[in-house]
């Protein structure tokens, strides 16, 4: 193993040690009652099973079959999750022909950042991750399953499920995926009519001509986003059935690829090696997701997800340990936005097999960790294939294209990518896999927003023509639930383009979607909570240096120790909470952690 990997590792685990204990005792207490329609009263079992078919009660009751909860993100708004629809008929189906059962345990709301871009929406973003770990924790309260499978792909959902389904870690737990829409127009081409719409240089009509033509069916988006980068980690964690990820919907391998999901969790079940998720997710199962993360320049999204992910397993990591791991996990796979190719084309290269097998093979990611199947994280190195109406691995060979994904020994970089910015501003973090090094260090006045609004009708006025950091605040998540600030990238964009050196100052969210913009994003302490960002004033001078790791305004330190934080403008806070249900999140608002600590509101 890596020397480096090993060290985070060990300081991960000895921090996590007394917390990591508990949940296991807690797991194991769990995990030693007497089933379901055995511990509870006639009642309550005819309850739980008064609406299954006859057959099915029969087996579940009285013949101690194991019963499988489906969690399910199912809506058909969505064009990720619209491919559920027929997946529990399907589940059960298969689910009988091997002596089993199984029941739709809940739902759980699944919304699209695509869709509330730049809306009131957004604001409950963040947010709904925790309500769909709550909704989760919900299904699953009935308490007669005795295995998982999670129905869900996107942004929130994924870890909404997994902190849910870690909190009922005595379960074995499948992950089910619906992989991504077919390719439409490129990304790049999306992005450049943004772009020109901002400059006024298109029209509404061509632009959404555009947009229609990239988002054009069922599927996830095909940019490698969070919610592709969540499918990428997933496997890297073992939760999936091996290569799942990013196979098309609608087809019949898609629909064998679920039953082999039912039949995967059936066989950890009914299995010697009993393993439920909470065991599963452990120290080195967590760093197999943050080096995967780093190795294919992930979502930014997941240092705030993945944090919360692995506290509901018992287990403390924080950015500081992504940045360490960053330093040595080689930059392999370039997707859109960190390259041209899109997820239909990192599949085709080699996906996240050729990506897993690269990591074993150099030591940077763990071979000897538990997965839901069998063979163990080295069967997610092959690439499934429908053969003869049956499913079957090859292994992964060399890269079939390497402009999207290289080995580690000649990798598009060194490292992963992700920087922790340190200094008087507070800490943040930058990802530059996709910024030119020329533009690794800016420095120039600060232009001060108070919303992404203000910063958009700047633009549109004409009065943002300068070199800039835009410093963006009262956008974290006790101010208004951390939105992402996807809609400032083309305006600032268009300015790069017009020769200013301009970046990026938030408290908020941007994900990947930043591109060639220098950004220093989800800023901890946030404004809201008595952070930096309250102090700064317009021309302030401000320094990103993401190669020394310096996100620092440049004033005279004892004028900026003396300086009062400025308090979020009444009108903007008023706002902030009303309207489109944000009134119903003011408790989440009011107990958020820190971006740092995973933006939870139930710790």
């Amino acid at each position: 193993m890596n020397p480096t990997v090993l060290t985070v590792t060990n300081r991960i685990r000895e921090r996590s040690e007394d917390s990591r204990r508990t949940y296991l005792k807690q797991l194991g207490a769990m995990a030693n009652r007497f089933k379901g329609v055995d511990r509870m009263g006639c009642a309550n079992v005819a309850h739980s099973f008064a609406a299954m078919p006859t057959n099915d009660k029969l087996r579940v009751v009285t013949e101690r079959a194991p019963n499988v909860a489906i969690i399910t993100a199912y809506n058909d708004m969505l064009s990720a999750h619209a491919p559920f629809q027929g997946y529990p008929d399907l589940i059960k189906a298969e689910a009988r022909k091997h002596g089993a059962t199984a029941q739709v345990a809940g739902g759980v709301p699944a919304m699209c950042d695509g869709i509330t871009q730049g809306m009131p929406g957004m604001e409950l973003s963040l947010f709904s991750r925790d309500v769909i770990a709550m909704a989760t924790a919900v299904g699953l309260s009935h308490d007669v399953f005795d295995a998982t499978l999670m129905l869900g792909v996107c942004d929130k959902i994924v870890p909404g499920l997994l902190i849910g389904a870690l909190h009922f870690g005595h379960l074995p737990t499948v992950f089910v995926p619906a992989g991504p829409m077919t390719t439409g127009l490129s990304n790049s081409e999306k992005s450049h009519m943004r772009v020109l719409a901002a400059e006024g240089k298109v029209g509404r009509q061509e632009l959404l001509e555009a947009e229609s033509k990239a988002y054009h069916g069922q599927g996830t988006c095909t940019f490698y986003g969070t919610a592709n980068s969540n499918q990428m980690l997933l496997e890297a964690m073992g939760l999936h059935v091996p290569g799942t990820a990013f196979v098309n919907p609608g087809s019949e391998f898609r629909a064998e690829l679920t039953r082999e999901a039912v039949r995967s969790v059936l066989n950890i079940t009914q299995s010697k090696t009993y393993t439920p998720i909470g065991r599963l997710v452990d120290e080195k199962c967590i760093i197999n997701a943050m080096v995967a993360l780093l190795a294919t320049g992930g979502s930014t999204n997941h240092l705030i997800h993945w944090v919360a992910v692995a506290r509901a397993a018992g287990i403390d990591i924080n950015w500081d340990d992504f940045c360490t791991l960053s330093d040595v996990v080689p930059l392999i796979a370039r997707v859109y936005p960190n390259g041209e190719a899109d997820v239909n084309a990192f599949q085709e290269a080699g996906g996240p097999g050729y990506v897993i097998r690269e990591l074993l093979d150099a030591g940077l990611m763990y071979e000897d960790v538990l997965t839901v199947r069998k063979g163990g994280i080295r069967e997610y190195t092959a690439i499934p294939e429908m053969q003869d109406d049956m499913i079957i691995w090859n292994t992964t060979g060399v890269s079939k294209d390497d402009s999207v994904v290289r080995p580690v020994k000649d990798p598009f970089s060194s490292n992963g990518g992700i920087k922790v910015l340190r200094g008087n501003l507070g800490r943040s973090v930058i990802k530059i896999s996709a910024v030119p090094s020329e533009l690794h260090v800016i420095e120039a006045p600060a232009r001060v927003f108070n919303s992404q609004e203000e910063l958009l009708h700047a633009f549109s006025t004409g009065s943002l023509n300068s070199s800039a950091v835009c410093v963006v605040r009262w956008q974290g998540p006790k101010a208004n639930g951390m939105p992402e600030l996807h809609k400032l990238t083309p305006p600032l964009k268009a300015l790069q383009s017009k020769g200013y050196d301009v970046a990026l100052v938030t408290d908020g969210r941007m994900s990947g979607a930043s591109g060639k913009i220098p950004a220093a994003i989800h800023v901890s302490p946030e404004a809201a909570a008595g952070g930096p960002l309250a102090k700064v004033r317009d021309g302030d001078l401000i320094r990103l240096d993401a190669l020394t790791g310096r996100l620092e305004v440049l004033v005279n330190a004892d004028e900026w120790d003396s300086r009062e934080l400025v308090e979020m403008p009444k009108e903007l806070r008023e706002a902030n909470g009303i309207g489109m249900g944000r009134e119903l999140f003011a408790g989440m608002r009011s107990n958020a952690l820190t971006a740092e600590e995973g933006g939870c509101t139930w710790l």
